[in-house]
């Protein structure tokens, strides 16, 4: 017999997902890369807007496929009574419930975690909003570019001369997905101890101003407000990309000593680490746009490829700027199963990103691409999970219940 395979690390835990688009559902792809059985919830009238997003081949959006990997599709009328009590009773065999709905649509919906948690007090309500469950703003709407802009991020995104610039991502999303999937799964190792579930507040504001450094102190102690800078970190050099020969660009990062000094002698001028204007770190913060030039000069006269090659065997930090086209090629992204594909019944190979981070006994893994019909799973949910007989499954249809 061949070896017992591992289990994933969060097998047996079951995700009720609620909510569209991205936050939310992106949180639920995170589970569901490592084992989790989510089981997304749409309405039958009003499918995922996801659904329709990003390029489209063969009349399917190419984002649904990747944000709902490992999930099961059913439909359910949240608005409805009955659809509510249907609800409830999957809240009863589930451990997790993820929502990205507006503050208070849930308790206008019978369905509050005060009332959830009496049915079963282990549940977990993870809860993305824009500006969280508490707070004289949190019945605003909030997308994740309002997000963003409070924050803090897009203040400090782009160049001085222009106006704030928005990341080429959904970074609000992201970021507030990633929170979120932090304090579910500390919220269930929370449980293994308590027996007791909890809400997880995740505000996408919060979720950007928390990787914002020290914005604060420095405007608070220094009386420092960081602006707009480019492609540069003010007072931190050389930390900047340098156009090349071949008429593309490379970023270099070698601010530190050591560093630095290695690409003065990559550079073939050592002796421009012993110049005072930048022999230190301060000093090469102070003298930043002339260092600048100084490199922008030598990269200049060469390819690419070959500066690239010198600064990996001197142990510079360097690299291209890349295209999807670049990562498509990289051998790198290859050997670390970055790209993965998997079948989808329309289009037949499917690439897609591979699953982060990577476990070296229980890796995650991705077994389906998302649900291309809304409701899809259906009939295994509510006739296998819940025992629904035929005539209350089809009851529910008639109803418009699911």
């Amino acid at each position: 017999m061949g070896e017992e395979k591992e289990r994933l690390p969060l097998e047996g835990i079951r995700v009720l997902e609620l909510g569209t688009l991205l936050a939310g559902p992106f949180t639920g792809r995170l589970l569901g890369d490592f084992g989790a059985e989510i089981i997304k919830i749409e309405a039958p009238d009003k499918a995922d807007p996801l659904r329709e997003w990003g390029q489209e081949k063969d009349g399917v959006g190419l984002w649904w496929p990747i944000q709902s990997r490992n999930k099961k599709s059913i439909t359910l009328n949240l608005r409805l009574e009955e659809g509510q009590e249907t609800f409830k009773e999957l809240v009863k065999k589930s451990d997790i419930i993820i929502e990205n709905f507006r503050p208070g649509t849930m308790e206008k919906w019978n369905l509050s975690y005060e009332e959830l948690s009496e049915i079963n007090p282990g549940i977990i309500m993870t809860r993305t909003s824009g500006y969280g469950q508490t707070g004289p703003y949190k019945e605003r709407a909030g997308f994740g570019s309002v997000g963003e802009a409070m924050g803090g991020i897009r203040y400090v995104t782009g160049f001085p001369d222009r106006a704030p610039s928005r990341i080429g991502i959904s970074i609000g999303d992201t970021l507030a997905a990633l929170f979120a999937t932090i304090g579910t799964l500390t919220a269930l190792n929370e449980r293994h101890h308590s027996g007791k579930g909890q809400i997880v507040d995740t505000a996408i504001y919060e979720s950007v101003f928390s990787v914002m450094e020290s914005l604060i102190p420095d405007y608070l102690l220094a009386g420092y407000i960081r602006e707009r800078m480019g492609n540069i970190l003010p007072n931190v050099a050389p930390s900047n990309i340098y156009f090349t020969k071949d008429e593309t660009y490379i970023v270099i990062g070698a601010n530190a000593n050591g560093v630095f000094k290695r690409l003065c002698e990559a550079m073939g001028d050592p002796e421009l680490f012993e110049n005072p204007k930048f022999h230190t770190h301060l000093a090469r913060g102070e003298n930043q746009t002339e260092l600048d030039e100084i490199i922008e000069g030598w990269t200049k006269q060469h390819d690419s490829k070959e500066i690239l090659d010198l600064l990996a065997k001197k142990g510079v930090p360097s690299g291209l700027i890349y295209s999807a086209k670049d990562i498509v090629e990289d051998p790198h992204y290859q050997e670390r199963e970055m790209i993965i594909k998997k079948e989808h019944p329309q289009i037949g190979e499917f690439p897609m990103p591979g699953v982060v981070p990577k476990l070296s006994r229980t890796p995650g893994q991705v077994k389906s691409v998302g649900a291309e019909s809304i409701g899809k799973h259906n009939e295994e949910v509510y006739c296998g999970l819940l025992n629904y007989d035929v005539e209350r499954f089809h009851g529910l249809k008639e109803k418009n219940v699911i």
